[in-house]
Parts: C-alpha cells; structure tokens; sequence
C-alpha cells in the first residue's frame, strides 16, 4: 500500500498549489474537495440521501451548494445533519483511492484534516503555511469573499500554529520556487524513509 501523506493548511495557504507540485513529483493526489463534488453531481452517492432530508437542496438532479448554504443559514443546527451524511461518504470515497492506487507516496489534500480527525489515518502530514497578514492578502484578492467572510471561516479553523506543530512536515509558500524545493525534499524524505524500511 502507497503511503498516505495528509497534506492540510488554512484557507489562502496555497494547499491547492502546493498539492499540484507533489503531482509534478509523481506522487497520486486525492482531493477532498472534488470528492464532495463528485457525492453531490447527478448521479453523486450524496444525492439521495440528500433529497431524504433536505429535498429543497437537490436541483437538477444535484446537490446545490448554495441551496444547502440558504439551508444552513437559516438553521446552524442543519450542518451536523449534513455532515452525518457526507463525512462517512468521502472516507469511503477516500479508502477506494488508497486501495486502488499504485503509486508510492498518495498526498491527500484536506482542509480540516486535523478539525475531522482524518490525521489519524494518515503515515505522514505536510501543513502549508504563510504569515496571516499575506494570508489574508490573498484571501481578499480573490475578489470572492468580503474580510468579515474570511474572517469567518479561519475563525473556524484550527489556528496556523497549532496545525504546524501537529505535523510532521511545514511546507512555507511565500513563492512557488521555495515552495517546489520543499515539496521535493519532503518527498524525497519519505521515499529514502520508504527505502530503508
């Protein structure tokens, strides 16, 4: 079996970027993000499960992310419901990559790695990270989310510091050629580790 990195980081961190360079390196790359993508497009396992308890969310045959959002809002509480159902959906989603890949180090990219436990299943993890002023630079650059939005979802992040302490490995990301050399290094560790095992 490949080994499992977990690669994690706060929005605006420069994970997606990141993950992209451990692709460059040869590694199998699982995003949690476009998993949930696949659960919620027609025909996606979320579907049905879904429309049982939140019929007004399902358009076109999908799960609509907005649709869900005006849910949410309207009713915090929702959320745990939500997540009973998609959480144990994108861990099976998950397993079957690790099973079926062939390569020798898989990286999975997860936002709240450590906030969902995923750390657990994982040989190794890798945190992205940047001072929180270039953060949320970044961040309100986009042009996608107001400062009080930001501020709002890293509120509900484990800090920065505390996900760098908790990981075996800090990826900084001020530019794309620091970030590439630690990228390689990092898997170069865990191929020589691989080696020696």
């Amino acid at each position: 079996m490949s080994f499992a990195l977990g690669l994690t980081g706060s929005i605006g961190m420069g994970k997606s970027t990141t993950a992209q360079m451990f692709v460059e390196e040869g590694c199998a790359l699982w995003d949690a993000d476009a998993a949930v993508h696949r659960l919620y497009a027609p025909g996606g396992t979320a579907v049905e499960p879904m429309r049982a308890s939140f019929p007004a969310a399902i358009v076109d045959g999908a799960v609509s992310r907005d649709g869900l959002k005006q849910i949410i809002a309207a009713d915090a509480d929702v959320l745990k419901v939500i997540e009973a159902i998609v959480h144990p959906l994108v861990a099976a989603d998950r397993a079957e990559f690790r099973e079926s890949t062939s390569t020798d180090i898989s990286v999975f990219d997860i936002p709240l790695l450590f906030e969902t436990g995923g750390d657990a299943a994982m040989d190794a993890i890798a945190c992205v990270s940047i001072p929180a002023d270039e953060q949320k630079r970044r961040v309100l650059k986009r042009g996608t989310m107001t400062e009080v939005q930001f501020e709002e979802i890293r509120s509900k992040q484990m800090p920065n510091e505390e996900k760098c302490a908790r990981s075996d490995f800090v990826i900084v990301t001020d530019t794309l050629d620091h970030a590439r050399a630690q990228v390689q290094d990092v898997v170069r560790q865990i191929r020589a580790g691989m080696a020696n095992a």
